[in-house]
């Protein structure tokens, strides 16, 4: 028995065949910044034989306050994520291989990635990139575990294909809350649930041991002290074109995917998403009115940042002023709209 995972092999439901399983496994964790890392911190202390880790973003002061892989000095040098959680997490366990990506998270760069991933652990902060998932995971038949939490809410759910319901049967369509980390915050606790929940579903998953899975969409507001499990038996959807009998992967063409473009000489990039979105203009004002100054009429609603200017209009594209970077610009997008 080896003692770094000695206490983890104890555990009867692991014990020394699970530890094997689990360091001959390879686990995809999609967005590095609080549910990410805290995920892979656990993976990696865990022994799991390969992490790739991908994030489009770099560590700002802002993160500092849940994202647990980060230091100050990653913040002051704006190091990619990626790249700051590849070096701290090779300090924590150097007998994991560890791949950090700096890149967007799409359908035609995550697909190339799967040959041998065994589960994916959802650490992005927006449902279209949630819905490319989905649609991977059914193609390629891998589990995985979705995330999501703000303010002192957290939800998560396991989706193993062919067994589970999976996202686009629950949810139907991407859906537009609005709620942001960046709008209505978040604390720190909330993260350590979720993840916590995620990474003991995802060990489920590494030593083999499905029947343990939890079968529930589980949410929790940890401020109101309230806890709800709700069985999800009659969702599965035979219909469904993700994961029903005539499945078409919807989200993995382009045209359901969010589209953007740099429009010329204006510095200005336009996000649209695919379906059109009816934005409540009353409540996005109310979230958006501590990032800068609003101005709206029925059409429109722009809201005045230090270096940007968004612009929403009903329907749901968007006007991102200041920028001609379409990374930069979608970043900014899913941390204010969702």
């Amino acid at each position: 028995m080896s003692e770094r995972y000695s206490r983890q092999q104890l555990f009867q439901p692991i014990g020394n065949s699970g530890q094997e399983n689990i360091q001959k496994k390879h686990v995809l964790i999609v967005g590095a910044g609080a549910l990410g890392s805290a995920s892979a911190e656990a993976i990696v202390r865990a022994g799991v034989g390969k992490l790739t880790i991908i994030d489009r973003d770099y560590v700002e002061w802002s993160n500092l306050q849940r994202q647990q892989l980060y230091s100050e000095q990653d913040a002051k040098e704006q190091l990619p994520k990626a790249v700051a959680a590849k070096n701290r997490l090779e300090n924590i366990n150097s007998d994991v291989d560890i791949q950090g990506l700096v890149m967007d998270a799409r359908a035609d760069t995550l697909e190339p990635l799967l040959t041998d991933v065994d589960v994916m652990i959802d650490g992005t902060d927006n449902f279209d990139i949630r819905f490319i998932i989905n649609d991977l995971s059914q193609k390629h038949d891998i589990p995985w575990v979705y995330g999501s939490c703000v303010g002192s809410y957290g939800a998560t759910y396991t989706i193993i294909p062919g067994q589970t319901p999976c996202l686009h049967c629950l949810l139907q369509k991407v859906p537009n809350t609005g709620a942001t980390c960046d709008t209505v915050g978040i604390i720190s606790p909330a993260v350590q649930m979720v993840a916590a929940y995620q990474v003991a579903e995802a060990l489920k998953i590494l030593v083999g041991d499905i029947q343990a899975v939890r079968n529930t969409y589980l949410t929790f507001d940890l401020w109101k002290n309230q806890h709800y499990a709700v069985k999800l038996d009659t969702v599965k959807d035979q219909h469904c074109p993700s994961c029903g009998e005539a499945r078409i992967y919807p989200y993995l063409a382009y045209e359901n995917q969010t589209k953007t473009d740099v429009l010329c000489g204006r510095n200005t990039v336009q996000i649209r998403p695919a379906n059109e979105m009816n934005y409540d203009f009353d409540r996005l004002e109310r979230q958006l009115g501590h990032q800068g100054a609003i101005h709206r009429n029925p059409y429109l609603l722009s809201c005045q940042l230090d270096d940007y200017r968004l612009v929403i209009f009903q329907g749901g594209r968007v006007l991102i002023h200041g920028t001609n970077d379409i990374q930069q610009a979608r970043s900014l997008y899913y941390r204010l709209l969702g």
